[in-house]
């Protein structure tokens, strides 16, 4: 019997099942999909907000501004790129002012630091790109932006190096009661455990629905967005957004950490809680939205779109919380924005509820940190000759676009929880999120994986099962 399992490979998880490595427990993490980050946490706005928009008093507003305080030191810790930029939140002559105010009255009271209301003067000089008709905005110098695969995929190394196990493509069907705790019936046989974290993200209200006569509702929200090429990096240099309205903090423009400019997301609710298809519908309401905030956005350099799921629980808050009527199980639900800017916070409130009911010891060998994936552009040219000098992979360009090398590839692959399909290499190396978008880049990794794993060409996926790229052979095809 293990001592905890976690529903759920995204930051919450996984998050959650680092803090708690560090004690004498014997965790494992269940993930239907073939890797961590591949839910929610895989497509959103890489923004670690800075915590005005909360309502004070949420456990949403506490836990938002406690995990942008705790951000920096965590990428330092598991060695994630993280960008303090700061943001703005604009308003326009039509706007009312006065929503500004209530947006800094809110952060205040939530404990945000360094908040100020600016004209649109002094807003225009630090971002001369923004639209004509602001004139005010509201100043938060604490917010960032940060690479949310990697930090997924560090919280994830950093707990399996610590002795978190991890069950990828294994989807849990049913959770009984037993006598101290909880039978998981999944596709890959039953798991039995004292303690159940629920972190499911947009299925989190099925799983807790199955314990609980105190049911909780999850509407998924799909969020469509576009990335722009690194030739637009200079549009703007800290997040912008716009007043929020009923569905959140509407369509931002931002710098990300990598040199793009990411714009969106809608906020358009939707039932079916698979699909991330993106709309023209969609697509046309990010591209005229964002004009209202941000002029000459460069539309014709975007090089990719997408859209992502919301968790949206029908109260609007995290629920992060031992089940009354289900002792031992913990929900960790409705994480939706900012879930990934609280995501240590959520990790380190979950531990904190575990430990009181387990009690157990803390370890004494606790590693506390993760070395990330070497980026030879990060060198100097006498660093990287000496690199490839010691190892020629180093000096094989495999993706041109973003300069990624076989080495980073194999060092993708064979580290802890390494990359097992071309989603995987692509989100811990970049290679085939440039300009052409795998065009160039993909046969050639494809090789690569099935040379390092021993498998054959038409095994391999794009992101799991049912995402298989080869399907034959040309000449054997009628």
């Amino acid at each position: 019997m293990y001592d905890v399992v976690i529903i759920g490979a995204g930051v919450s998880g996984t998050a959650s099942a680092r803090s708690l490595s560090a004690y004498d427990l014997r965790i494992c993490v269940v993930e239907k999909a073939e890797d961590v980050c591949c839910g929610t946490s895989k497509a959103n706005s890489a923004i670690v907000h800075a915590g005005y928009d909360a309502k004070p008093g949420s456990l949403m507003a506490k836990l938002n501004v406690r995990g942008s305080k705790m951000m920096p030191k965590i990428a330092e810790q598991l060695d994630v790129p993280f960008r303090p930029c700061g943001s703005l939140v604009v308003c326009r002559k039509e706007e009312d002012p006065a929503m500004l105010k209530e947006l800094y009255d809110q952060g205040i009271a939530n404990g945000v630091e360094g908040l100020r209301i600016i004209d649109g003067e002094e807003a225009k000089a630090m971002e001369p790109n923004l639209a004509d008709d602001v004139t005010a905005a509201l100043w938060a110098p604490t917010a960032g932006v940060i690479c949310p695969f990697l930090l997924n995929i560090a919280y994830a190394e950093n707990a399996y190096e610590n002795g978190v196990e991890f069950r990828f493509d294994t989807e849990v069907h049913e959770i009984e009661k037993i006598e101290g705790g909880y039978r998981l019936i999944t596709e890959n046989g039953i798991m039995e455990t004292k303690v159940v974290v629920n972190a499911a993200g947009v299925h989190a209200d099925k799983f807790h629905n199955m314990v609980s006569d105190k049911h909780i509702h999850i509407t998924p929200r799909r969020g469509d967005y576009c990335l722009l090429d690194k030739t637009a990096g200079n549009l703007v240099s800290r997040t912008i957004f716009q007043l929020p309205g009923k569905f959140g903090k509407g369509v931002l423009v931002s710098p990300t950490v990598h040199g793009n400019i990411i714009v969106g997301p809608t906020a358009i609710e939707q039932e079916d809680r698979e699909s991330t298809a993106t709309t023209r519908e969609g697509l046309d309401q990010v591209i005229t939205t964002s004009a209202k905030s941000v002029k000459n956005i460069p539309m014709r350099q975007v090089i990719t779109s997408f859209a992502g799921l919301r968790a949206h629980e029908d109260g609007g808050e995290f629920i992060i919380e031992e089940l009354e009527d289900a002792k031992g199980f913990v929900d960790c639900a409705g994480i939706e924005s900012p879930g990934l800017a609280s995501s240590p916070a959520v990790g380190e409130y979950v531990k904190d509820i575990v430990v009181n009911i387990l009690n157990p010891t803390q370890k004494l060998d606790y590693k506390v940190t993760r070395k990330g994936i070497l980026d030879p552009k990060t060198l100097s040219a006498e660093e990287q000759n000496a690199l490839i000098k010691e190892n020629p992979a180093y000096g094989n360009i495999i993706c041109r676009c973003e300069k990624v090398t076989e080495g980073e590839i194999l060092d993708a692959i064979h580290r802890p929880l390494g990359a097992r399909s071309l989603d995987g290499v692509k989100r811990r190396t970049r290679a085939g999120m440039g300009r052409c978008q795998s065009g160039f880049c993909s046969p050639r990794t494809m090789e690569i994986l099935a040379r390092e794993l021993n498998m054959d060409m038409p095994e391999l996926t794009k992101s799991g099962r049912g995402s298989e790229l080869i399907v034959g052979k040309n000449k054997e095809l009628k």
